[in-house]
């Protein structure tokens, strides 16, 4: 019962990544990309946490951590980007 609805689950969450991956690439602006690609994040974890639910296993605990700390890492960087036009600064005073 539980792997049928974690499968129609996962059936959801890739139609709205699809979606995401629409807004992705036309996405009226640069901030709707970078949100888009935040959410296409959220839901690579969603999708990997019910395909860990589906399987009922939990080798998939680490691959779930990994995959969130990458969609915030992205976008902290796309978010400094937009505001000052650089990721990394080299500002040194000599």
């Amino acid at each position: 019962m539980i792997q049928t609805i974690a499968m129609i689950a996962i059936l959801c969450i890739s139609l709205a990544t699809l979606a995401l991956i629409y807004r992705v690439i036309k996405g009226p602006s640069i901030p709707d990309r970078v949100v888009a690609l935040d959410a296409i994040g959220i839901n690579l974890v969603a999708i990997v946490a019910l395909i860990s639910i589906a399987l009922n296993t939990n080798a998939f605990l680490e691959v779930i951590l990994l995959l969130g700390i990458l969609a915030f890492i992205g976008t902290v960087a796309f978010s400094k980007y937009l505001e000052k036009g650089v990721i990394i600064e080299h500002d040194r005073d000599r």
